[in-house]
Formats: C-alpha cells, sequence, structure tokens
C-alpha cells in the first residue's frame, strides 16, 4: 500500500508541475530564474522475502526544449527547458496506483477473514 501511496504521489506532482518551465541549461541568464520542474518516476521493486518498495528517480532526461518566446527566461531562439511530463503515462500511473491499493486492501480483508474463520473453528 505505501508504494501505491508513493506512487500515486509522483504521478500527482508530476501532473501539477507539468507546465513548470525554466531557463535552458545552455541559457546566458539560467542563473537569474529557478530551474524547471524535473519529472520523477516510480521504479517498484521486490523486497526479499516479501512485498515491494518503491524507489523514486528523477526522469531522463529531466526537461525537453520547448518553444515559449514570451517567457522572460527563453533564450535567443525562444526556446526554454519544460519538465519531462506524460500526462498520459501519468493518468495510467495514478490508474496503477488505485488499482493496487484496491487489490492489497482486499487481500487485507480477506485475510481477516480467514483469521476469523480459523478462531471460529477452533473455539
Amino acid at each position: 500500500m505505501m508504494a501505491a501511496s508513493t506512487r500515486l504521489q509522483v504521478a500527482a506532482n508530476n501532473i501539477a508541475n507539468a507546465s513548470s518551465s525554466g531557463p535552458s541549461p545552455s541559457s546566458s541568464n539560467a542563473a537569474d530564474y529557478p530551474a524547471a520542474y524535473s519529472a520523477q518516476r516510480v521504479d517498484q521493486v521486490n523486497i526479499q522475502g516479501g512485498g515491494t518498495r518503491a524507489i523514486v528517480r528523477n526522469a531522463s532526461p529531466a526537461t525537453t526544449s520547448a518553444y515559449d518566446p514570451s517567457a522572460p527566461y527563453a533564450d535567443s531562439n525562444g526556446m526554454v527547458a519544460g519538465p519531462n511530463v506524460d500526462i498520459a503515462g501519468e493518468a495510467v500511473q495514478l490508474l496503477t496506483a488505485r488499482v493496487s491499493f484496491a487489490m492489497n486492501a482486499q487481500v487485507m480483508r480477506t485475510q481477516s477473514q480467514m483469521m476469523r474463520s480459523l478462531l471460529d473453528v477452533t473455539a
């Protein structure tokens, strides 16, 4: 459930910051403005003995070039650094987190029912 929660949080952060651009790294005024949001991704790995763990990493590449000549930090060609966020992919991550959370909750309910049945048999 913690891995699903982490997946949900990272996807929500990526979606919320999808428009948070910044100066291109090669721009002459890069030091004057905050950097673009660096998108993150979640890798879910198995833990020895059972279960999974979510590892949050920065996406590679963190930013992509976007054309926005109205931005005050745009370079001479009108290019800025935009976060490398795929909204459709993030929507899939949200759905994956929801299904994972629901499945884990069902496993916990089933385990509780089995323990109740076991206690009824032995009583």
